[in-house]
């Protein structure tokens, strides 16, 4: 993915090459204790072990008449437990520990501890379809539900209608995750330019929306929409390894889809701006395109929506477009400076973490829904989850579950999974959302022809590629 590099000349823009595009609480305390030796260590918070064997933690996950597991640690071990166990053979242990332990397979059963049960099952069964929905696609799994609810049922009949809005809730979200956002159909294979097209053949994203702050909004609609789909468990699936302990056979792996369409969408938003800026054939109207997106990077900023802020700073970053010095005489650079250091590497980001952290103390105390939006920049969020799987041991030596590492993990995917549930308080324009999705862009070898074409090379390394790309994709020499 487009990354800016840390240094840049004074009065343009850092160059990049277009090549490289690309909240745990207090946990209550386990219905049993661990056999002798089964947990290592202390507990990290009350109730949650830093290291345990894997069935231990399931027990910890498993419900009693006089017990249930915290939020927190059903969203930790359902999220982590993928990379042990597939979540079809979790949840058929899950339900074959309820029914040894209520002895839900005798004829007779103690209908006053399976009251007292019975709602704890519903509730854990509701928060994992909820939570976790692609996990119930498969029908043996939906199976395993119905039979373990059906053994209680006949304790109180509201078991069964629970289980049943339970059920018509999960196909439900379900078909609208198979639907997926509007619009997108095609979107992350749009037509290329190679070259610059005729100028009643192209529109310009100018002629579609000329107001800053209007295109920030619909960008951070794109954003959300975009993020909606994408499941917490998908950033354990795209790094998941085969566990050491386990058979030959990898571990589940799963679809993570949605979240390389998000990426798609990154590079594709560096490209359209990239796009933009090189098409128009004077250099007072690429100089007002560059700073048309200034400002929308600008209030992308105010918005909280740091995704698209930095794809527009990378497409305006690309070689193509940083090499154009007659273009950028004419830019008031100030701004986008400004927006550039709080973008800045340097540091792992700091710049930006502060921003981030920023963005997200107002969206917890937010008065309006306007104020809780926080979109990241999305290929350093996977870069940071990236390293803390690289960085700890999914085991310790002795076996144990290295759980102290899946709580620092949920809680990242955690709060993720929070700001992208937040509903886009601005209304869209299809016209634009549209453009945003379809219109053609320049590929790479298309952008610096476009380039050489606006400001003609300036040395020998540029003229020779230009004469190559005129070769290959006009047919000149």
């Amino acid at each position: 993915m487009p990354v800016p590099l840390s240094q840049h000349q004074a009065g343009m823009p850092r160059t990049l090459s277009t090549s490289t595009v690309v909240t745990p609480g207090s946990l209550s305390q386990p219905p049993t204790e661990p056999t002798d030796g089964d947990q290592a260590g202390q507990p990290l918070l009350d109730g949650a072990p830093s290291s345990a064997s894997l069935d231990t933690l399931i027990q910890h996950l498993v419900p009693t008449a006089d017990y249930y597991p915290e939020k927190a640690y059903i969203f930790t071990f359902l999220l982590s437990s993928r990379l042990f166990i597939e979540p079809r053979e979790l949840l058929a242990r899950v339900c074959h520990l309820c029914i040894e332990q209520q002895q839900l397979d005798q004829p007779v059963l103690d209908k006053a501890r399976v009251r007292k049960f019975g709602p704890k099952l519903l509730q854990l069964l509701a928060e994992w379809t909820e939570t976790f929905p692609r996990d119930f696609q498969e029908e043996a799994t939906i199976g395993h539900l119905k039979d373990v609810v059906g053994r209680i049922a006949p304790c109180d009949e509201a078991y069964r209608r629970r289980m049943h809005q339970l059920l018509q809730d999960l196909h439900q979200k379900l078909a609208a995750l198979g639907r997926g956002p509007e619009g997108l159909v095609g979107a992350d294979k749009p037509i290329s330019y190679r070259s610059k097209p005729q100028a009643s053949v192209h529109r310009e994203l100018l002629g579609v929306c000329s107001d800053p702050y209007t295109l920030a909004q619909q960008l951070t609609h794109v954003e959300l929409e975009r993020l909606r789909p994408i499941g917490p468990e998908e950033f354990v699936q795209a790094f998941v390894n085969k566990d050491p302990l386990a058979s030959t056979k990898p571990c589940f792996g799963g679809s993570t889809s949605n979240l390389e369409a998000y990426v798609k969408w990154f590079n594709r938003l560096c490209y359209l701006v990239a796009t933009e800026i090189c098409m128009p054939a004077k250099k007072k109207q690429r100089a007002q395109v560059i700073e048309f997106f200034i400002d929308v990077a600008r209030e992308c900023f105010n918005i909280g929506n740091f995704n698209s802020l930095m794809a527009i700073i990378s497409g305006m970053n690309m070689s193509p477009v940083s090499r154009l010095k007659k273009t950028w005489a004419k830019v008031k650079t100030a701004k986008f400076f400004i927006l550039e250091h709080q973008m800045d590497p340097t540091g792992n980001f700091c710049n930006y973490r502060t921003a981030l952290r920023g963005a997200a103390h107002r969206s917890l105390t937010a008065h309006s829904s306007r104020e809780k939006i926080v979109i990241p920049f999305f290929s350093l969020l996977i870069k940071d989850i990236y390293f803390l799987n690289e960085g700890c041991a999914d085991r310790l030596p002795n076996g144990h579950v290295n759980f102290e590492k899946f709580l620092e993990l949920a809680k990242q995917v955690g709060e993720f999974i929070t700001w992208k549930q937040v509903e886009c308080p601005f209304e869209q324009d299809t016209s634009i959302t549209h453009y945003l999705y379809t219109a053609p862009i320049f590929s790479e070898d298309g952008l610096y022809l476009a380039s050489y074409e606006s400001e003609s090379p300036e040395n020998q390394t540029e003229k020779d590629r230009w004469k190559s790309l005129r070769s290959s994709i006009l047919g000149k020499t």
